[in-house]
């Protein structure tokens, strides 16, 4: 099969179409025919040489796939999701390998593509919706009448929350780079939008929430922003940190945390076990899917690249230009 050859890493130059064997499914896997990869800021950072796969995991870039299920391992039937069978159109988060023709992946975390979403849209979901939906709905605690900062607001992660803050009852607030940013994110559901390059989101957040503070932040920056966060987060309020784009080594006062009795927690999800990621799956199937369904929380595709522009599909990533996903199309006969 032909993937997309990361060799030594480097900058998005390095990125070449190559060929390797078929992986086989193991037992408990399923090996998916890719339509559609979603390209994300954890493969940037693999192809960089600072976030490499898990033990196990394929050294292949990518970590979230659409496509048609074409083999099944010995004890995969059995861990499948509901309407995950061979030919059926599916979606799924991959522990690596997306970026290939073809990728072999635990039965528990491949879904059937939602009802009236395209194979583009699906391959749009796991990796965004998986992270969301665990550190925000089960980690971060959200309940309807809470204020929610989302910083990155119009990325893939920040705009999934927002949907899926709002269908939880919230209030959000986001925190965003410009003014063609900030609109996005209003019209998809945002109550207030900061432009962190004009505006300072501690004072801000302190002006929309009266002094309050937000319940609950979710933060990919790092940096300086945890301090800051410290400011604005409300009295028994969560802070969860999923990213650093900036660094991970700050030196901060913790007395906030005693004094507002603060809860700051974190996760990442490619390390979690098989059987973690399923439940999440269940989890998303039972609560996220029927409102896909319905035409809500969709995913807002920013710009498709095809398989042989890797290159320019990672350019974009580093740029922060975009609003919403960035998908790469591998294989257009595919259908849904």
């Amino acid at each position: 099969m032909r993937f997309i050859d990361h060799g030594a890493g480097g900058e998005p130059s390095v990125l070449k179409i190559a060929e390797c064997p078929t992986p086989q499914p193991k037992p408990g896997e399923v090996l998916i025919k890719v339509a559609y990869a979603g390209v994300n800021r954890p493969e940037v950072a693999q192809r960089q040489g600072k976030y490499p796969p898990p033990p196990g995991a394929s050294p292949i870039l990518g970590l979230e796939v659409s496509g048609e299920v074409v083999a099944m391992g010995s004890e995969a039937a059995a861990q499948c999701q509901d309407g995950v069978r061979l030919g059926a159109k599916v979606c799924a988060l991959t522990n690596g390998g997306a970026y290939a023709e073809y990728v072999s992946t635990p039965a528990g975390q491949v879904l059937p593509v939602p009802q009236g979403l395209s194979l583009q849209q699906a391959a749009a979901l796991p990796e965004n919706y998986f992270t969301v939906w665990t550190n925000v709905i089960e980690r971060g605690q959200l309940v309807a009448g809470e204020t929610i900062l989302i910083h990155g607001g119009s990325s893939g992660i920040g705009i999934t929350a927002i949907q899926m803050a709002k269908a939880w009852g919230a209030r959000v607030i986001v925190t965003v780079g410009s003014a063609d940013k900030a609109q996005a994110c209003l019209k998809l559901g945002a109550d207030h939008a900061i432009n962190y390059r004009e505006q300072d989101f501690v004072e801000e957040v302190a002006r929309i929430t009266e002094n309050r503070g937000a319940q609950l932040i979710l933060d990919m920056v790092g940096g300086e922003y945890v301090a800051r966060n410290l400011k604005c987060v409300a009295l028994e309020g969560r802070i969860v940190q999923i990213a650093f784009l900036e660094t991970s080594k700050v030196s901060i006062d913790l007395m906030p945390i005693m004094a507002k009795r603060l809860t700051f927690t974190g996760s990442t999800l490619r390390p979690r076990t098989d059987a973690e990621k399923a439940r999440i799956a269940a989890a998303l199937r039972a609560h996220i899917w029927p409102r896909l369904a319905r035409g809500q929380m969709l995913p807002v595709i920013y710009r498709q690249f095809g398989f042989d522009q890797a290159r320019q599909a990672h350019e974009l990533m580093e740029s922060s230009q975009h609003i919403g996903k960035i998908m790469m199309q591998v294989d257009p006969s595919i259908s849904a």
